[in-house]
């Protein structure tokens, strides 16, 4: 008797969930993008092919299967992050899926997403404290590196207390891009 082989469920999961991608061109390169039925769960910097396929065999493991048409938060993510790198944009309403992070990480992103409006900046130092971990700026530092959904919840929002811009998962000049476009550092001249 042949039985079909299921997928073991992500750690954490109730089991396989459906989810979709998609690559959105931008004015900062080429962004993939990961949804489920509960909102937005991924963006990846930098999507070129070998990235994408990285990033899209680790989403089939968590989510326990490959990707499945019909995503409708994919389609939202793409038409607001349009909108906010051709500055029609300022505020996200896309609904988020935050199963891909956790514990304090996912306290102080959340913390981020809530705290830290467009054009805006904080220290990693401020987030500390809004988490009610003051000593833990270098943590809020790992969290912003591990963070899931970077630009619709905002790291690069997050500079370095001695006026520097800080470190950056997308890499500095996405970061300098991204802080230009909202308006807090002047845009590049070339």
């Amino acid at each position: 008797m042949h039985s079909e082989q299921v997928p073991e469920p992500a750690p954490g999961s109730a089991g396989p969930r459906d989810w979709a991608w998609t690559r959105l061109e931008t004015p900062i390169g080429p962004l993939l993008l990961a949804a489920t039925r509960d909102g937005l769960a991924q963006v990846v910097f930098h999507a070129d092919e070998r990235r994408t396929r990285r990033a899209l065999t680790r989403l089939e493991q968590r989510f326990g299967g490959p990707p499945a048409p019909g995503t409708p938060h994919l389609r939202t993510a793409a038409a607001e992050l349009t909108a906010y790198f051709s500055g029609e944009l300022r505020s996200f309403t896309v609904p988020l899926d935050w199963s891909l992070t956790s514990g304090f990480n996912a306290r102080v992103l959340h913390a981020l997403a809530d705290d830290v409006p467009y054009g805006s900046v904080v220290g990693y130092q401020y987030l500390a404290d809004r988490v009610g971990e003051a000593g833990a700026a270098r943590a809020v530092g790992a969290a912003m590196g591990s963070n899931p959904l970077p630009v619709v919840v905002p790291c690069h929002r997050v500079v370095a207390s001695d006026g520097g811009i800080g470190g950056f998962g997308g890499g500095l000049e996405t970061k300098r891009l991204l802080l230009a476009l909202e308006g807090v550092l002047p845009a590049p001249l070339f």
